[in-house]
């Protein structure tokens, strides 16, 4: 009894520490695991949830960011640049015409002496340049005093002017002087309107279109056809050499006794006058020649003839504005390069007898201020008796520069006037800023190239 009873415990024993064995297994394996499992699942819910923020499109392979290898994704990343990054400046815009045309005014501008400054701001006969009796060609002595005085343009007529080589090789020659000596280019100018005021058209030598009077033209009313004889001169005149036609006038025929102006104007409708001046100088400039807008503030309101004396009108600013200042308004409008003031005088405005070409209200306030022009105004022949017989040629050519004038055609004594507007300038009664402001206004011109130029065929 005693041995199966020993027996009987040390099974019972046995059968303890198997189980007990068995429960330390389980529990070891079960913590043993447990990481790894736990790892696992959180990887699949991390991919999950990545997959449900990804578009389905998208692929690893769609994907060149998750090609790179970690080594080029350091060299490139991915947004926005790293401190390996080059410095890369953005790109600078491309100049524009205008900046460009900016720039070369004031490199010209800046190696100009104040002399030669001073010299572009006239344009004179080429007997007035050389002292010489009727100029009819360009040598030597032609040579010699743009050397001395390279005036900003000359201006030509009838007696320079024989057959068409004879003006080819003049002016061709004037322009090689010019060029030599290292000067701008020069205005070569002449009065070219059609009717009785034509230097070329009136000499049967140069064979070109003879032009109608502009009463003629505006008495068709047809615009295509004043432009068309825009172009026809503009075209001979560039042939010959000539970059500047002193025409169309721009004058309103209201006063029945005028003397100066007459059929040279297109008639007595302001707006009909506009239209076709501006046809003409359409066509002048398609061709190669700067047109000059003319008579500011209207010749065609007066009575007498300002090349002979005093000329007025006893009319007021608003009058003028309704009638003779239209064509000059639409000629601002639309950019012409030249507006020539006439030596007439409206004491209406002024409160005095100073002709407009003198005077700073009517050149500054009104045509400057009022219509906000900013090309070159060039006076009317300034050896015309309206000025000749009240001022000298010095005090002539600087009450003009301070009225606001840029261009000073023709004085009666071109030295006097210069030498005026030097003294002047040392005295202080002009500013070099002043002269400045002129002489920038002159080189645009000059420096722009017209559809028909030479420049622009080049």
């Amino acid at each position: 009894m005693k041995r199966r009873k020993n027996r009987t415990i040390g099974i019972f024993a046995g059968l303890v520490l198997c189980i007990t064995a068995g429960i330390v297994w389980y529990w070891l394996t079960a913590h043993t695991k447990q990481p790894a499992d736990t790892a696992e699942a959180e990887r699949k819910a991390l991919e999950e949830t990545a997959a449900e923020n990804t578009p389905q499109e998208e692929s690893i392979a769609d994907n060149p960011a998750e090609k790179e290898s970690p080594e080029d994704a350091e060299e490139i990343p991915a947004s926005g640049p790293s401190e390996a990054a080059p410095d890369i400046p953005p790109k600078e815009p491309e100049p524009t015409p205008e900046e460009l045309l900016t720039e070369q005014v004031e490199a010209v501008l800046a190696d100009m002496t104040r002399e030669e400054k001073v010299l572009q701001l006239f344009m004179i006969t080429p007997e007035a340049l050389t002292g010489h009796g009727t100029v009819t060609e360009a040598k030597e002595k032609t040579q010699e005093a743009i050397l001395s005085y390279p005036v900003g343009g000359l201006v030509y007529f009838a007696k320079n002017l024989k057959e068409p080589e004879q003006v080819r090789t003049m002016l061709g020659n004037t322009l090689r002087y010019y060029e030599e000596a290292g000067s701008p280019v020069p205005f070569l100018g002449v009065d070219e309107e059609g009717g009785k005021v034509a230097r070329i058209g009136g000499q049967p030598a140069f064979d070109v279109e003879r032009i109608p009077d502009m009463r003629t033209v505006g008495d068709q009313t047809d615009a295509r056809e004043a432009e068309r004889i825009g172009r026809v001169i503009g075209s001979y005149l560039s042939e010959l050499g000539f970059n500047v036609d002193f025409a169309p006038c721009a004058d309103v025929l209201t006063e029945p006794e005028n003397q100066v102006i007459g059929r040279r104007s297109f008639g007595t409708d302001p707006k009909l006058v506009a239209e076709l001046a501006l046809a003409e100088v359409k066509g002048l400039e398609e061709s190669g020649v700067f047109a000059v807008l003319k008579h500011y503030p209207g010749h065609g309101a007066t009575k007498s003839d300002s090349h002979d004396g005093y000329a007025y009108t006893d009319k007021g600013l608003e009058e003028l504005m309704e009638a003779e200042l239209v064509p000059f308004e639409r000629g601002v409008q639309e950019g012409v390069h030249f507006i020539m003031a006439a030596h007439i005088s409206v004491p209406s405005i002024t409160g005095d007898p100073v002709p407009c070409t003198l005077s700073p209200y009517m050149i500054t306030d009104v045509l400057r201020g009022r219509y906000g022009y900013d090309g070159i105004v060039v006076t009317d022949a300034m050896n015309m008796g309206a000025i000749r017989q009240q001022y000298g040629s010095a005090k002539a050519a600087v009450l003009a520069l301070q009225a606001g004038v840029d261009l000073i055609l023709m004085p009666s004594d071109f030295v006097s006037a210069y030498e005026g507007v030097l003294a002047a300038l040392d005295a202080g009664d002009l500013s070099e800023e002043r002269i400045d402001e002129s002489v920038r206004r002159i080189l645009r011109v000059k420096l722009t190239s017209l559809p028909g130029s030479a420049a622009e065929e080049g």
